[in-house]
């Protein structure tokens, strides 16, 4: 484990030597790319603010907990347990709330049930996809959302139904 540790120093050290030895002002370049990414941050932060809050109003507001009983029965047509519906749901907008969703499953019907062996499949097999859509889409001169969009959450709902499935086998 003391090896490991010793790794990235030596990565920078070698970068450095190599950057060095082909005359490339190292500091210079470092603090280019340090304002560069600064920049591309508050570039993108109002994109992020809009989706934060978006995500904050969905959920207090209860039409978090009205689509999900009212997509549930659909849900379970397609193999979906009720119980991890809004983690389906919640997903796609926001990783850390997710996550408490997840530990929330967990601590309700234990880590090894079926519920929850769906809930880490859906949770690790799906991404934050409107997060990151409004990163990826913030800094491109494409604007058109909507098909990229829709392409992801057929694809989120399409690999849910498939991990469900296979989890009642696992």
């Amino acid at each position: 484990m003391k090896y490991l540790s010793l790794i990235l120093p030596f990565i920078i050290i070698a970068v450095v030597t190599y950057a060095s030895s082909k005359k490339v002002k190292v500091y210079d370049s470092f603090v280019d790319g340090a304002k560069k990414g600064v920049e591309t941050v508050f570039s993108i932060l109002p994109y992020l603010v809009v989706v934060f809050i978006m995500t904050e109003l969905f959920t207090v507001s209860g039409l978090s907990a009205k689509f999900t009983n009212l997509i549930s029965p659909v849900f379970k047509i397609l193999g979906i347990p009720k119980e991890i519906t809004p983690l389906v749901i919640l997903k796609p907008f926001s990783g850390s709330g997710s996550l408490a969703l997840l530990t929330e499953i967990f601590k309700t019907y234990g880590v090894d049930s079926y519920v929850s062996r769906c809930a880490c499949a859906v949770f690790g097999s799906s991404e934050t996809i409107f997060y990151v859509s409004a990163v990826y889409f913030s800094k491109s001169k494409e604007k058109r959302l909507t098909r990229p969009i829709l392409i992801s959450l057929a694809s989120t709902l399409f690999s849910t139904v498939i991990a469900c499935f296979i989890c009642k086998f696992i």
